[in-house]
């Protein structure tokens, strides 16, 4: 059989030497000794994109390690077969839903023991990363002599993202490795660490394009690469006294994005360095212990969970299409003109129309700012960006665009305007999306000669940052151009998730009740800092009355109206301060003025305001439960787990709880149905239990 792993890496010039002939009962590895005594041990995981450290795939290189120490080549170099990068890391499938903390060690335990005998090999042991590098596959490199990185590789160690840390010898040799505070940062953030800013930190010994990759590697085998080495700072800064000083500042900023109730892996971490940090082996045994314990908690197996319907929602977009290849934005506002630079920056051409020069113009300037932002020092990208992204006054790229995205204000006389001259000019493949939050788009579709080509591709603000677009389909839909938007969200990097529409879809509609009575509560007196922290203190991003003007009184007015009368909502009516508000233009942070005061970017806040009560919680968040629950009675969408990705992706609900659903299982269907009732009988009949609930599995 035609071995096409190592047919890659010959197409890539890696200069690897000959095919190997004889593999033995290797799966996933490929192991080859080239003319000058080099081994090549070729990472190639069977049946996946991607490289993971399975235990089959940890096992066999242990195999792996034996032979070398049989024929002590002159170097080893660990390297990648496949495309995406060197290592993603650990397969987390496999540790999805354990809970013997025993078996757990033990897993670890092994893991550790075939990474030290890497880091035990007498010969230089060289690591060549392109791609993504991270977690496990970091822990790896790091075990190695010498890391050679290809430009444009990453590194981190993600795994605080799903409730743990690092767990084969990361904490320890990641701290001996660069400044342990800036690696502290970094294993407490899940920060992506860019080629450029890696060699900087001497976390890789040399930084070069692929075609170099064989003189980097001669170089290292040859004992004549230049090391970075930890300087007298970096040994102070390990010392017990400074990392006394710095884990107590660790744990306040830690305590300011992750509450320990609730994220309890940064505090392992910062707990074990503070106590270990010098003494490599302690730090390990500690790293072990805690992992282990860390695997079994709620927090951490909740954020697997999200894991994998981040995982879930990538699916969706269904196979890749390349028939989008132009995007026309109608409206360089603040919605449009984010989607534009997004397009552009994933690849796109884009035409950005608006019927006044000067929002294009911001636009464009935003755009500037985005792209030098996340280029990382690549002004080639940032310039290729900014070609495709192309200002269009008169909308020349109507007639020429394969999708056309309507980001106009939330009024559907004027975005059915809007079509009618979009439709006449469009071509008869292009898909004419709007990005409405809340219409629905049997509305929006009337006078439309070809209903069958509109569809609801719903984006989040920030763009740049928020994962989630509500795919949105009414009953006259093409399911071809269902298909291609699907892919689209895909091509652009974003997570998919179908809608039926339906006023407010699915997550406009299940955060409304929770900011409507954060508004109800304001009207009964109760401070906006302690209704805020009720949310906060739950696991939300921000409160709800921060939120409301993050989002705009304005537009969070015309949903609330909206939703009472589509749905015939028992809310009560918006508060009059609300309207008054709005009337005076006081809309929230784009003005300076809202619920709060805003100063550079930030809510103005008391700091005194009074602890909340259980039962504000329970009134701001059991309506999103009670919400969900009537999305899925309602067939808005049939999917538990896509509605609690979307809640998690498009508002930020508690990541730790799995999403509302999710929790609503876990604390119990019966007792929330009866702490609604208790709800509904004291303050009203908006709590009232959904019929929906008897049938959550």
């Amino acid at each position: 059989m035609e071995d096409k792993s190592w047919n890659l890496l010959k197409d890539r010039n890696l200069e690897l030497g000959p095919r190997p002939t004889d593999n033995g009962a290797f799966e996933h590895w490929r192991l080859t000794r080239d003319a000058a005594g080099i081994a090549w041990a070729v990472l190639d995981k069977a049946d996946s994109s991607v490289n993971t450290l399975s235990v089959e795939v940890m096992e066999e290189l242990s195999r792996l390690l034996d032979l070398v120490e049989q024929r002590m080549p002159k170097a080893l170099v660990f390297r990648s077969a496949k495309p995406s990068g060197f290592l993603a890391g650990a397969d987390i499938n496999q540790f999805r839903g354990m809970s013997d903390i025993a078996a757990i060690t033990k897993r670890i335990e092994d893991a550790h023991a075939i990474i030290d005998r890497v880091e035990a090999l007498t010969i230089p042991t060289i690591a060549v990363m392109h791609g993504h590098a991270v977690g496990g596959g970091l822990e790896l490199g790091l075990a190695c002599t010498y890391r050679i990185a290809v430009e444009g590789a990453s590194f981190g160690f993600p795994e605080v993202q799903i409730g743990l840390h690092p767990g084969l010898g990361g904490t320890a040799r990641f701290v001996r490795q660069i400044d342990p505070i800036q690696a502290m940062s970094y294993m407490l953030t899940g920060k992506t660490i860019h080629d450029r800013k890696a060699k900087a930190l001497g976390l890789v010994d040399a930084l070069v394009p692929e075609r170099h990759v064989r003189a980097a590697v001669d170089d290292a085998a040859n004992g004549t690469m230049k090391q970075a080495e930890p300087g007298l700072i970096e040994r102070v800064k390990d010392s017990a006294p400074a990392r006394r000083v710095a884990a107590r500042q660790m744990r306040a900023e830690a305590e300011k994005r992750a509450p320990h109730e609730h994220y309890p892996a940064p505090y392992a971490l910062i707990d074990n360095w503070e106590r270990h940090g010098s003494d490599f082996e302690a730090m390990k045994r500690a790293e072990i212990e805690s992992f282990a314990r860390l695997m079994v908690t709620d927090t951490a197996q909740n954020l697997i969970r999200v894991f994998f319907l981040r995982e879930a929602m990538k699916r969706n977009a269904g196979k890749a299409d390349k028939s989008i290849r132009h995007v026309h934005v109608i409206g360089a506002g603040a919605m449009g003109g984010d989607i534009a630079s997004w397009c552009a920056w994933r690849g796109l051409k884009v035409t950005l129309a608006d019927v006044k020069p000067e929002p294009i113009g911001k636009a464009i300037a935003r755009a500037s700012e985005l792209f030098g932002k996340i280029a990382h020092g690549n002004r080639i990208r940032i310039r290729d960006a900014l070609d495709r992204l192309i200002p269009d006054l008169n909308a020349e790229g109507l007639a020429h665009a394969d999708l056309i995205i309507e980001a106009a204000p939330e009024k559907a006389a004027l975005k059915k305007s809007l079509y009618a001259t979009a439709e006449a000019r469009m071509k008869d493949s292009a898909i004419l999306a709007t990005n409405t939050s809340s219409i629905p788009l049997e509305e929006l579709r009337e006078g439309l000669a070809r209903p069958e080509r509109l569809i609801g591709l719903h984006f989040f603000n920030p763009v740049s940052r928020m994962q989630l677009v509500e795919v949105v389909r009414h009953d006259r839909l093409d399911q071809d151009v269902e298909r291609r938007a699907l892919a689209f969200t895909g091509m652009i990097d974003r997570l998919p998730v179908r809608a039926r529409s339906a006023p407010g879809f699915i997550v406009n509609r299940a955060l409304t009740p929770y900011l409507v009575e954060a508004m109800i509560m304001l009207d009964e007196g109760v401070e906006r800092e302690t209704i805020d922290r009720a949310a906060t203190e739950f696991g939300m991003p921000v409160g709800p009355l921060e939120l409301a003007d993050q989002v705009g009184l304005d537009i969070g007015l015309d949903v609330a109206d909206m939703l009472k009368r589509d749905l015939k909502w028992s809310l009560p009516d918006a508060p009059q301060w609300l309207r008054v508000k709005v009337a005076q233009h006081h809309l929230g942070r784009k003005t300076g003025e809202g619920v709060y005061a805003w100063k550079n970017g930030e809510a103005v806040k008391k700091a005194d305001a009074p602890a909340p009560d259980p039962e504000m919680t329970d009134r701001l968040i059991l309506p999103i439960l009670n919400t969900c629950v009537a999305l899925l009675r309602e067939g808005i969408s049939d999917d538990q787990d896509m509605i609690d990705g979307a809640m998690i992706f498009g508002t930020g609900f508690a990541p730790f709880t799995g999403g509302p659903l999710h929790y609503a299982r876990q604390r119990g269907v019966e007792k929330i149905k009866a702490r609604l009732s208790h709800l509904a009988e004291k303050y009203g009949e908006r709590f009232q239990p959904d019929a929906g609930w008897d049938a959550l599995a």
